[in-house]
């Protein structure tokens, strides 16, 4: 499947609402609810077997994609501010609660992902700082480089603020 050009638009949806998304250790969607697929506009048959990253908007960082699967493969939770691709183009963001989903012997077999509407005031923080992290990856011919740079802009980034990224997250949640 063909991921579409961004538009600029960006899609809403309600602060009661939640994005519900499973997927397999590969990161292939193994389920999504109504929600996922309204604002992503999705019919669930499409995605289903696709990789997450059929949703990532190039605007994204590698850098926080590396951290998230680094925690989740750890087996740790964690929260990310996310920008999403919708089919059509246009973007919606995100704050998601990504956790590991365990079999009944206690082994990761999974990950599962609950997405709520970021507070505006959270994204004017994080707009700037993941534009800045996606130039620094960008000025890398090698991919892996710069991957490696947008990972030291964000720690450099925490280390300014004295906060762990958990609590620079949480942090900005709450502000919300």
């Amino acid at each position: 499947m063909q991921r579409p050009e961004p538009t600029g638009r960006e899609r809403q949806f309600a602060e009661n609402q939640i994005i519900v998304s499973k997927t397999d250790l590969k990161g292939r969607i193994t389920y999504v609810n109504d929600i996922f697929c309204q604002v992503g506009l999705y019919e669930e048959e499409e995605v289903l077997g696709q990789p997450h990253s059929i949703v990532r908007h190039p605007e994204m960082p590698r850098a926080v994609f590396h951290l998230l699967w680094q925690r989740i493969r750890d087996g740790e939770e964690i929260f990310a501010y996310v920008k999403n691709l919708a089919k059509n183009g246009d973007h919606y963001w995100v704050l998601a609660h990504v956790t590991p989903s365990r079999d009944l012997q206690g082994n990761v077999d999974g990950f599962h992902s609950n997405r709520r509407v970021p507070g505006r005031a959270a994204l004017s923080v994080i707009e700037p700082l993941y534009r800045s992290i996606c130039d620094e990856e960008d000025r890398h011919a090698d991919r892996k480089q710069g991957m490696q740079a947008g990972i030291a802009m964000i720690e450099s980034a925490l280390q300014a603020r004295g906060l762990d990224y958990d609590r620079f997250v949480l942090g900005l949640a709450v502000q919300a």
